[in-house]
Parts: structure tokens; C-alpha cells; sequence
């Protein structure tokens, strides 16, 4: 696969992020994240996991590779979002805090490194 293929591939999976965490997420979901097996934090993460396997069905990756990583995003999203919000319901921050904003770009940055770890897994199979 070229570099090119590689980059677009990656920034396929960062659109499908904003698009997932984004204008897909409601506030109910974002509550919900942080109790273990609530519907709707499992429904976030699960827009993520189908994000995923579009992406890869639309590079041409065989289905159960697709499939597979898809499965995986949504394991991985699930519980850096569970991780992330507990720590912030821990120690009560808001977005007025330092701490918060620290914590968010963990998230987001753990995210994207999930994305780079596909993609390799992509090229290795």
C-alpha cells in the first residue's frame, strides 16, 4: 500500500471520529458513558465500530479483516470513554477546570493512536 493510500485511510477514520463524536453524540450519550453497560454509551461507541467497518469495506479490506477491527474500535472507544468520564465524575471536573481539558485530550489523542494501531493491523493481514 502507498504512503498516499495510508494517509487517506487514516484520515478517513479521523472524519468518521469527528463525525461519531460529534454531530452523532447527543448529551444523553455522553451522560450515560460513564456507567458500565448503559445502552447508550454502548450505542456511541457501536456508531464507531460501524464507522469503522465502512471505512475499511471502502479501502477494500476483506470483510472479516473489516469486521474485526470494527469489533475492535468498538471495545477499545467504549472503554477509553468509560476510563475518561469516571475520571472526570472522580475528581468533579468541569470544563472550567485545567484537569477537564487535560483529560479530553487524552481521550482524543488515545483515539487517534487506536486509528494508527488499525491501520497497521490493515497493512499487516
Amino acid at each position: 500500500m502507498q504512503i498516499t493510500s495510508v494517509l487517506y485511510l487514516v484520515a478517513a477514520l479521523q472524519l468518521k471520529h469527528f463525525i461519531c463524536d460529534g454531530p452523532l453524540q447527543t448529551a444523553a450519550m455522553v451522560k450515560q458513558k460513564s456507567i458500565y453497560g448503559a445502552w447508550l454509551g454502548i450505542v456511541h461507541s457501536a456508531f464507531h465500530g460501524i464507522g469503522t467497518l465502512i471505512v475499511f469495506l471502502v479501502v477494500g479490506s476483506p470483510a472479516l479483516l473489516a469486521l474485526s477491527l470494527a469489533a475492535l474500535d468498538f471495545m477499545v472507544h467504549y472503554h477509553i470513554d468509560f476510563t475518561k468520564e469516571n475520571i472526570i465524575k472522580y475528581f468533579r471536573w468541569g470544563v472550567q477546570d485545567s484537569q477537564f481539558w487535560w483529560a479530553l485530550s487524552a481521550d482524543q489523542a488515545l483515539h487517534q493512536f487506536t486509528y494508527l494501531a488499525l491501520t497497521a493491523l490493515a497493512l499487516k493481514a
